[in-house]
Formats: C-alpha cells, structure tokens, sequence
C-alpha cells in the first residue's frame, strides 16, 4: 500500500538487515567463541555437523549417557549390598560365596563402562595440560579401582568398590542432568532450522525444476511463489511482491521486494511471485550463520560452571599431592606398607566429592526449568547469572515496551449522518485489499468490534496517497494528509498528537466524513515493569529511532528516567558502549534485528519474544512470553540462582576441610582417624545437602 504517511520504517530495514549482518556476527563470535572446553563434550571427531544434525549428536550423547547412568547403577545394587563397608554400617551380615570376586567383576563393568566417559576426559584434559573435574574423577575413580583390585589378589586392606560404583553413578547423573538442562534451552535453534524450506524451484531453460535446497548453487536463477519460503539468499531478478521479513526486522509489516532488492532465506513471500537469482546457499546463508553461532553459544559455561572446574582443578592437586603425601609420611614413619596405602587410597577416593559433581548441574536444571515456565528462556548462562549486577537497562521501543504495531487509538467524525462504526465500516471495505501495516489496523480494530467488512469493487492505488473503492456503490477513498492538501480539502484540525500518531481521512463520494488516528500502543505490562526496577535501584532509558516527539511521550507516560531518540541502527551498539564506559552494568532488550549489536554488546542481551530470530539469537536471554515484567523476574532469578550456586560449591569442597586431614591421619596419635567408611558417609552426607538445597531453589522462584 502506498500510503505516503503510513512510511514511517526503522531507517529503511530491507537496507539495515544486510547491514547489520557482519556487526552481529563480528559481535557474537567475539562474545560465543570462548570457554568451549567442556570435557563431557569431548567428541574425537570434532565439533558436530551443523543444524538438525548437530542436535541429533546431542541428543545421542545424552542417551548415552543415560544408558551409562541406568547400566552402573543396576549393577551398583549388587556392590553395595556385597561391601564388608556396608554391611558393617548398616549392621548385617550376608554370606555369599566369592562375594569379593562378584564384586570386582561388576565393578570392573562400571569402571570400563560407566566410567570410560571420565577416563576419556581425564586423557583429553591431561592432552590439553588442564586439570578439571573429568581428571579429579579419572584420579579418583582409577585409584579406588586399582587398589579394590589388588585387595582382591591378596593386598591387606578393605576395598572401595561400593565408593568406585557410587562416584561413577552420582557423576553420571550430574552429566546427565546437566546436558539434557542445555538441550532443553535449545529449542530456538531448531526453530530456526525449520524456517527453511526442504526443496526450491530451480529456473532450467526456461522450465522450472524441483530441486533440493543443498543443491542450489550460487546464480541459480529460482522461483518463489505466492505464500513460499524464500529458500536462499538472493536477489530480486524479476516480479513484485510484499515479504514478511520477520525474522529480521521484528515489524509486523511486510516489506515490498522490486527488481534488485535483496532477499532472505527464511522470509516469507507475499502474494506476488519472484525470480531471485541465488547468491549466498549452506553454510554462507545467513540464517545458517545464525545456527552456527547458536551453537556455539549453546556450548559455553558459565563462570559458576567455570568456577567448579578450577575447584576440581585444585582438588586434584590437593588429591595427587596430599595422597601420595600421606603415603611417604607414613612410610617414613615406620608404618607397614598396606596401612600407608590405604591412607593414600582413603585421602585420594574422598578428596573428589560426589556432591561437586551435582552442585551446578542441579541448580542449572532447576532454573533453566523453573524460568522456562516464568517466561524466560536462557541461553548465556553468565548472563543469566550476571543479571543480579545490571545497574541499567536500555528498552528498545518499538515491540518491547510497546506493542510494535499499530493499532486504532481514535476514530473521529464530521459527518452527523454517519457514526463511527459505519465510517469504519466503509474504510475497512476499501483496506481489505492491503497488506500494509496501517490496513491491518483498521481490519483488526472492524474485527474486535464485530463489523461485517463488505465487499468493494474498482479497488486502486493512490500512489503516495492512499488506496480508494466502490463500496456499497459509493466512492470511498481511504487518505493521508498529503492527499487533502494536494486536492485542498477542507477539514476540521485533528487531535492527533503531532510526531506520535498517525492520521488516515476517509471520504465518501468526494465528501470527508472523518479520520482515524493510529499509534504504537504502550504494553498493558510495561509500566509495572518499569516500577519494579526503579524499586530495585535499576536505572531505565528508552532507546528508539523514531523521533523525539514519540520518544518522549512513551517515556513519560511510563515514567522512565530517560530517553534517547532519533538513533540510527549502528548508534545503537555505540551507546550501549558509553554507558558501559560509565562504569554500568548494562543489560539491552530488543526485538529486530537493528537492534542485535547492542544486544550483544550488553552485559545482558535481552531478547522479547515475539520479536525476530536474529535478535533472539543474539541476545543472552529470551523474554518467551514478550512480557517486561519478566525482566524483573528475570534478575531475582539470576540472584537466587547464583546464591544457591555458590552455596552448592561451599557444600560441595568445604567438608574436603575437615576431610581430609582426618583422613591423612593428622590427629592419628590422638585416636582420632578418618576410615573409608566414615569418609564415604562424609561423601554421601555432602551430596545429599547439595540435593536438598537445590531443591530449595524451586521454592524461591516460585
């Protein structure tokens, strides 16, 4: 529709999404490309295939991980209920015969097979010269092994096999946990992956060929059809159509596509057909940029997560050097051979805690869940847990605070003999032969109110103007300002608020009989959201390329601290920037992809749902449900979480304290001596508290 003044584009999107391109890319693989060392991905073959398939090689290593879980801990029943350890603890006998050798075979199985994904670490760690969790349980579980073995052929001593089977089961389970917690956060991705359709029709000497979308080469000359898929990168060679390009802009309007316009793959076509001549396909398209930097995003730690690896880092320099310690000292001391081992073996086994295993992974599946039912997906989780230190946050306008499209805000009339809804009625029957934004207004304003929209005839384009029709036999003509002074209409001054709201005038057989002013409606929730952050001591601006005009009147009803208008795209990342260089912690929503740098130059990108992929894809976190008030929810989330996190680790390390001296045998000559059972019991102990307190954390999100 060629409404001149119902163009008001975020600084010409068709432009701007291209050029934005390299800006996220450039910005997200600066902020994705770091900390992609997690062990328990370890994979000989190297990152995973792209797309769906990468998915599928996630999805298998949880399986195989769960069959791993389930296969160690049937078989730990057994070693338990056989460990001297065990029955002595829990004061019963059980006389089976060859009890000891039942149990070095099957704890032999769930050393080679339950913990092969932790000796597979421990090597790759060692490769790399970083020590971690994978080769604190690979020293832990290997030791415990080897000496259970040689118990079992003739050495003195007790044997760890029940410590061997639980720490491999408990690890498996803290895995386990946590990848299906990241599966569960990348359902995004496959959103985006099934934006692209599987096959295009591909131009052939002058005849159109179905071909698959793999196949499709760059200056491939494709046809896209009325209500297609765009299926790659191009360029319009020929044809006229409105696309809906979403993905990439977050305006619910469709963008018109002539001879020479870029196109994206994944955006929708309207009701004309295309020629595009392909210029970007696989792994060069942007959508498929877009996967690859999902994933990679989707491998990252967090620093908590981080933080468990270096405590497991130290703890296996304290395990290495304390136990083989324990073994010269009391050598040196003069005592036997077996007793000094078995210190060793007791100080090595308990030096690497079941509970560390399960500190993070618990609390991160907890509230990765708990936050997926409040509306907040996460995909940093960094950023989720740096949420607790954002000192300001800057709202995009269009979309976030309000509702980004625009809807009726009056419908006034000069005419007495019409009233309002028939004066609707009339401009609705011309409307309905428009996809423009301004059209659509007006048709969801007739729907809500229960109008029939007639039918009209001589349907015609005013360029620049407006759009007019025979309607119920009278001329009815649908137009803007530009129109009435053109023709020199007379009509009564509107009260439409300058800047911020949009006026249509309708006239009937050449008559005017009123107008209708429409505008960007503020979200129902954004005021309160506005007030709970102000509660919590966080300053809020308003970021928007539209003019001051509108800026002001949106900030001033929500009643912000400030504004920043008539900003241009790539304005959008640099004051991001300033505040940054001002020494605050800066969190950014946003819904198209203009604003996708800032968003990932924030601290905390924050993402509203309803908005594009590529945004959300660039920000840290994603407002599932477009409510504002979710970001509040979304920063006493972060606090709890990372409370509960911090709490975890204390839990987790705090009693290797006490544990470990007592182990050692430091207060051996006051009668005071740790003994693998009592440090097994420690273990347990500390696992358990880390399990309940995680769970505590379901409680405080609710």
């Amino acid at each position: 529709m060629d409404h001149q003044h119902h163009n008001h584009p975020k600084h010409s999107q068709q432009e701007q999404a291209k050029e934005q391109q390299d800006k996220v890319t450039e910005r997200l693989e600066e902020k994705t490309l770091h900390g992609h060392e997690h062990a328990m991905h370890a994979d000989t073959t190297g990152h995973p295939p792209h797309g769906k398939h990468g998915h599928d090689h996630h999805r298998m290593m949880i399986e195989d991980f769960k069959k791993r879980f389930w296969v160690s801990l049937v078989l730990s029943i057994p070693v338990i209920i056989l460990s001297p350890m065990v029955q002595h603890i829990l004061g019963f006998t059980l006389e089976v015969p060859y009890a000891i050798y039942i149990a070095f075979i099957l704890s032999s199985v769930i050393y080679f097979y339950g913990g092969w994904p932790f000796l597979t670490g421990l090597v790759e760690e060692i490769k790399k010269g970083s020590a971690g969790m994978m080769t604190l349980i690979g020293v832990a579980i290997t030791v415990a092994y080897l000496y259970s073995t040689a118990i079992v052929f003739g050495l003195e001593g007790m044997d760890f096999f029940w410590e061997l089977a639980t720490l491999i089961v408990i690890m498996l389970l803290g895995h386990w946990i946590e990848m299906r917690s990241v599966l569960g956060a990348s359902k995004a991705l496959e959103l985006l992956v099934s934006m692209m359709p599987a096959e295009a029709m591909l131009i052939r000497d002058g005849e159109t060929v179905k071909v698959r979308i793999e196949d499709l080469q760059k200056g491939d000359l494709i046809l896209v059809k009325p209500g297609e898929k765009v299926p790659a990168d191009g360029v319009v060679e020929d044809g006229e159509s409105h696309l809906n390009e979403s993905m990439l802009t977050g305006e619910s309007k469709p963008v018109k596509k002539n001879k020479g316009d870029k196109v994206i793959g994944g955006s929708i076509n309207g009701n004309g057909a295309l020629r595009v001549l392909v210029e970007h396909t696989g792994k060069e398209s942007y959508l498929n940029k877009v996967i690859t930097l999902v994933q990679e995003a989707q491998k990252t730690k967090s620093e908590t997560q981080r933080l468990a690896n270096r405590a497991a880092k130290w703890l296996t320099y304290i395990a290495l050097i304390a136990g083989f310690g324990t073994l010269a000292v009391w050598l040196i001391l003069g005592q036997d051979f077996a007793f000094a081992l078995e210190r060793m073996v007791t100080v090595m086994v308990i030096s690497c805690p079941h509970a560390l295993g399960l500190a993070v992974p618990l609390v991160v599946a907890i509230s990765t869940a708990v936050s997926a039912n409040n509306g907040l997906l996460i995909r940093n989780r960094t950023a989720f847990e740096n949420s607790r230190r954002i000192t300001t946050i800057i709202f995009d306008k269009t979309g976030t605070l309000t509702q980004g499209s625009h809807e009726i805000a009056s419908v006034v009339t000069f005419d007495k003999t019409m009233d309002e809804r028939e004066m609707l009625r009339l401009a609705a029957g011309v409307e309905q032969n428009s996809e423009h934004f301004i059209s659509q207004g007006i048709l969801r304003k007739v729907k809500a109110e229960g109008i029939t929209v007639p039918p009209s005839e001589a349907f015609n384009y005013l360029p620049g103007k407006g759009l007019e029709g025979m309607v119920d036999g009278r001329d009815v003509k649908v137009v803007g300002p530009n129109y009435i002074k053109e023709y020199n209409i007379q009509v009564p001054a509107s009260t439409a608020e300058e800047g911020v709201e949009t006026v249509v005038y309708t006239l009937v057989d050449g008559q005017p009989v009123g107008y209708i002013t429409m505008r960007d409606q503020i979200r129902p929730e954004s005021a309160g959201a506005i007030q709970v952050l102000k509660e919590n001591g966080i300053k809020n601006l308003l970021l928007t390329g539209d003019n001051e005009r509108v800026a002001r009147s949106v900030s001033d009803k929500l009643k912000m601290d400030g504004y920043l208008a008539n900003v241009l795209p790539h304005q959008k990342q640099d004051k991001v920037k300033e505040l940054q260089a001002k020494g605050e912690f800066v969190a950014m929503t946003g819904d198209g992809v203009n604003d996708a740098p800032a968003l990932a130059q924030a601290d905390v990108g924050i993402a509203v749902g309803s908005g594009t992929d590529v945004a959300a894809e660039t920000a840290d976190i994603i407002l599932v449900n477009s409510n504002p008030q979710d970001i509040a929810s979304l920063i006493l989330f972060g606090k709890a979480t990372y409370r509960k996190m911090i709490q975890n680790l204390i839990w987790a390390t705090g009693y290797n304290v006490i544990a470990l001296p007592l182990a050692a045998g430091v207060l051996y000559n006051q009668g005071i001596m740790i003994s693998p059972a009592v440090g097994a019991a420690l273990m347990s102990l500390s696992t358990v508290i880390v399990a309940i307190n995680a769970q505590l954390l379901r409680r405080q999100l609710k």
